[in-house]
């Protein structure tokens, strides 16, 4: 549920706001005074920002220049002066939006949507979720190429980090020398088979407790490994 921030000092008004705003199912919380709304914007986290323009305390261009220096969240200023230099001011220090009182509760809720969807969009192209795998105590981050051990970073060579992150991909699966040396190397087996020993060896030395009792690469006799999970 999206939380909402009122910074108003008319009671009737940002209750009208609010009843509306919660009948949309935001979570809505309301203060009068511009000193508290400060303090409270930039103490809290809030999804969006309902700013009024004339406020005791602390008016709402201030409001607004504080909470730009701090976070991003979305803020819809409102106020009842109509002039364009009171809406240019207020976008220009940060404002996403400037509505002029009275203005119908349907659209307040319209435009916090909007507003909502469109910081979503942003912030969600702008970030990119790493692909990690994470199997008791050992992550694998495979966007960054990382591996930790209980939030402790071992370091990896390229083959190393490709055959260990194979494996975990690939858990319960038993798996060949032949076949890892095929799909790790690229190569046929033709070549020599014994460095998949060499890199196992070297992995679990990283990764388990006890190399002769491995928790997570277990070697099946006369056959090759398997990752355990």
């Amino acid at each position: 549920m999206s939380k909402i921030l009122i910074i108003e000092d008319e009671k009737a008004i940002s209750e009208l706001e609010k009843d509306y705003l919660e009948l949309s199912d935001f979570e809505v919380t309301i203060e009068e005074d511009g000193n508290q709304g400060a303090a409270r914007a930039i103490s809290e986290d809030f999804d969006l920002i309902i700013l009024d323009l004339m406020l005791p305390g602390m008016d709402g261009f201030d409001i607004c220049k504080l909470i730009r220096e701090k976070k991003d969240t979305p803020i819809i200023m409102v106020s009842a002066k109509k002039d364009d230099i009171d809406k240019i001011r207020g976008l220009g220090l940060g404002a996403d939006d400037y509505m002029t009182k009275p203005f119908s509760p349907s659209e307040l809720v319209a435009r916090v949507k909007a507003h909502l969807a469109r910081y979503e969009r942003l912030t969600s192209a702008g970030v990119q979720k790493n692909e990690v795998i994470e199997i008791r105590g050992l992550k694998i981050d495979k966007t960054a190429r990382r591996v930790y051990v209980n939030g402790e970073e071992k370091i990896f060579t390229t083959k190393e980090f490709d055959l260990l992150t194979f494996l975990a991909e690939n858990p319960n699966h038993v798996f060949s020398k032949e076949e890892l040396f095929n799909k790790i190397w690229n190569m046929e087996s033709v070549g020599d088979i014994a460095t998949v020993t060499v890199h196992i060896k070297k992995i679990r030395e990283k990764i388990e407790k006890s190399t002769s009792k491995p928790q997570y690469i277990e070697t099946i006799w006369g056959v090759g490994y398997r990752f355990k999970v």
